[in-house]
């Protein structure tokens, strides 16, 4: 690992930051806010000086176009370490303890949704910037960043990748850069449509801007304390399930759907397909259940069951209702699909439905081994046979986030002595899906948990967002073979 490469990238990286951080000053000036501009101006600052320090460990800016990947998966876990402790500054400045300022950080640009937020009386411009630091991580700081900066033109490509790593390497123009700024212009004109859909519902356009940021991002923060059961409104009720619907959807197989005008991709998708049958199985279940034990009216059943299922599955954590009250079969069914999430490649968290996929037919195949020893079963996705080092690379995926899972549930549990806490706040950060049961459920916050089962939560957040790879890369002691060139 040559440490002038890493410094190059993380000190260009931190001067975007620098100036991202600024838009809710903005915010803060359209509604006269001017104490709330200083928070913001200061966590620029910081983020500048910070660049200027990578800066002087280098003698000139080089060309990076020689990256290695074990360079990319440094500078990605770097800068969004980096990104975190910079975003939680404006934090403090409200009251938030240092360690409360890290997790609502954390929980913002890993788009998880987990708040530790006991009021909702604070400025605009903070619950702006809640809401702009997830949309800003729902597709990715390092893709925004490579899609923008000519020095990342040819580099970018391993960081692209080592920043939402997936089963297969999804590009849909042959240079990196055009595929990153494709991806957000598709992400940027979702949100734009949300906005106006929200707005033309009722929803006032400052609430537009955070629920569409959130949905889009999946990440499920609002400003209303109530999340989105406090606008009282089915309209947006639907409207936002169905942007989150889209979210969750891989935004490549998107854009060559829809913006390349193929639409028929969608339906030769294995995964797409699997997505769409896993919510409305889950919808059509927990509708049945709410109709039969809740009490329901049949429509408002499956309003909120779809909208429950799709907040659960995109991993977003926005409530139409308050699950918290249902019966214990339908909580039970969300519960299962916290360890599902969204498409590879979307905004969504999660294990992913490709390896879900995956699983189902590597298990398949294993029951037909027992039956026919000497036969030959390649499993195939999208008609395509899964290479074995991609199927052995899924399946340690796999075992890896049941293992990181089962280790922070136990821990959090005994620490909050608390199996039901422990279990659900594990899998909801690991999962990026926000809320959890009992105290930590939809109407709750985190607040309430212990300094170190807060700690547990952010770093599942961290390696849930950014899937593993970089952080268990990171155990291999040849990642740490420091070269000067």
């Amino acid at each position: 690992m040559r440490l002038t490469y890493v410094f190059n990238a993380i000190g260009l990286i931190l001067r975007c930051i620098a100036l991202v951080i600024l838009a809710p000053a903005l915010v803060a000036v359209f509604y006269k806010d001017y104490h709330s501009i200083t928070p913001f101006v200061a966590a620029s600052a910081v983020s500048v000086v910070l660049s200027l320090f990578f800066r002087k460990k280098t003698s000139t800016f080089e060309s990076l176009n020689d990256i290695k990947k074990t360079e990319a998966l440094f500078v990605v876990v770097c800068s969004w370490c980096l990104f975190a402790v910079i975003a939680a500054i404006p934090y403090y400045f409200y009251g938030f303890s240092a360690l409360n300022g890290l997790f609502e950080a954390v929980s913002g640009i890993t788009t998880t949704g987990a708040t530790i937020f006991t009021r909702y009386d604070y400025p605009q411009a903070i619950f702006f910037w809640r809401s702009m630091s997830q949309w800003l991580g729902g597709m990715g700081i390092i893709v925004l960043f490579i899609a923008v900066l000519p020095q990342f033109a040819v580099a970018g490509r391993q960081m692209f990748f080592a920043e939402a790593p997936g089963p297969d390497e999804d590009k849909i123009t042959p240079r990196i850069r055009h595929t990153a700024a494709a991806l957000w212009g598709l992400y940027i004109i979702l949100t734009v449509l949300e906005v106006i859909c929200l707005k033309i519902a009722g929803m006032p356009l400052f609430d537009a801007f955070c629920n569409s940021f959130s949905s889009i991002a999946g990440g499920g923060f609002s400003p209303n304390a109530a999340s989105i059961m406090g606008y009282h409104s089915t309209a947006v009720i639907w409207i936002v399930a169905v942007f989150m619907f889209f979210s969750g959807t891989n935004f490549s197989l998107m854009y060559s759907a829809i913006v390349q005008k193929k639409p028929l991709l969608f339906w030769k998708n294995d995964e797409f397909k699997l997505y769409c049958a896993i919510i409305l199985i889950f919808t059509v279940l927990i509708a049945f259940v709410l109709y039969v034990h809740n009490a329901y009216a049949p429509f408002m059943a499956f309003t909120d069951a779809f909208f429950q299922v799709i907040s659960v599955i995109e991993t977003a954590g926005f409530a139409s209702i308050d699950y918290a009250k249902w019966t214990l079969d339908a909580k039970l069914l969300l519960f299962v699909l916290m360890f599902v999430g969204g498409c590879a490649g979307s905004a969504a968290g999660g294990l992913k439905v490709v390896r879900v996929a995956f699983m189902i037919k590597y298990l398949r195949r294993e029951i037909a081994r027992i039956l026919h020893p000497s036969g030959v079963f390649p499993i195939k996705l999208n008609k395509t046979i899964v290479a074995p080092e991609v199927g052995a690379q899924m399946m340690a995926f796999i075992v890896f986030y049941y293992v990181i899972f089962a280790v922070s549930a136990f821990l959090i549990a005994i620490i909050e002595k608390n199996t039901l806490i422990g279990v659900t706040g594990s899998i909801t950060t690991l999962g990026n899906v926000g809320p959890g049961f009992g105290p930590i459920g939809p109407m709750g916050n985190f607040d309430i948990l212990h300094p170190l089962s807060k700690i547990i939560c952010i770093f599942n957040m961290m390696i849930g967002r950014l899937e593993l790879v970089p952080f268990l890369a990171m155990l291999h002691p040849d990642f740490w073979k420091i070269r000067q060139m």
